[in-house]
Parts: C-alpha cells; structure tokens; sequence
C-alpha cells in the first residue's frame, strides 16, 4: 500500500467545494433546512479513529520496546510486564480504514465547505442560512476531523524504517 498523496485529498475537496457551491446555488430554495447533528457521525468516526490510533500507538512503542528488551537480555532485568502483540492484519486493516476515511473525510469536508461559502454570505438575506450556517460548520469541523484523524491512524500504521533502510546506514 502506497500513503495517501495529501495533494489528491486537497484537490478532492476543493473541487467538491466548487461543485457544491453551485449545486447549492441552484438549489438552495427547494432543500429541506440543514440540521446541525448531519456531521456528527463523522466526528464521532474521527474520535473513535484518534482514540484507536492512540491505543495502537502506545502498543507499538510497547512491542517494540519488549523486543529490545529481548535482544539486550544479558542484563537479567526486565522492568515491564508481558506485552500483548499487535496483529499485522490488524494494522492492515486499520490502515485500509485510515485510507477511506481520509477520502471519505475529504469528500464530506469539500461538500460541507461549498454549503458554508454558499450560506455565509446569506446570512443577512434569508432567515433560513442562519440554521443552515451553524450545520455547516459543524459538518466542517467535523469533516476535517475525519481528514486529521485518519491521516494520523495511517501514520501509525507505517512501518518504521529498519537499520539498513536509513540514509548513512551501513549493511
């Protein structure tokens, strides 16, 4: 698996920004009005995913500290406990899931952004933008949280380079 080129989540959202601030244009006063808990299971899909990656984090640094552990065993002392490994399909699986939420998270943040550029400015005008402004924010926010998070879990995901991988090093 090849990490996601950040350039392909930007053009993603902005061309969606684009479309759906015409599309929103056209079509703003035939919708129903925005309510403001639409984002909110792609905030708690962000939470859930920083609060995983979090988790994963800390059980790799373990494993990997254990394994050092293992190879420097001539000291006689071991100062942690048993560490529970880290399935690789796990992290597979969760990479996989970083890579989708990202795009899914870019897709909802270009959508959300294109309401927000079309409603600001109507605030004044229509009584119904000023809803329809706090949904898209919130849709923002956590569109964007989606974006973030899911960019962290995949960071988390990588394998770290090993000895012979790193500039300078000598095989």
């Amino acid at each position: 698996m090849t990490p996601i080129r950040r350039r392909n989540l930007v053009v993603l959202a902005v061309g969606l920004t684009v479309a759906a601030w015409f599309v929103i244009g056209a079509i703003y006063g035939s919708i129903a009005r925005l309510d403001w808990w639409l984002a909110v299971p792609l905030g708690a899909l962000a939470v859930g995913e920083a609060l995983g990656t979090r988790t994963l984090r800390a059980r790799l640094k373990a494993e990997r500290e254990a394994r050092s552990e293992q190879r420097a065993v001539a000291t006689g002392s071991r100062t942690t406990g048993p560490v529970r490994p880290v399935d690789p399909l796990l992290v597979a699986r969760l990479a996989v899931l970083a890579q989708a939420s990202a795009y899914a998270g870019a897709v909802f943040l270009g959508i959300w952004l294109g309401v927000l550029l079309y409603v600001a400015p109507q605030v004044h005008r229509l009584q119904a933008a000023s809803g329809d402004l706090v949904a898209s924010i919130v849709g923002v926010v956590c569109a964007g949280g989606l974006v973030l998070a899911a960019l962290w879990l995949e960071s988390a995901c990588q394998v770290p380079p090993s000895e012979g991988d790193r500039p300078g090093a000598r095989a």
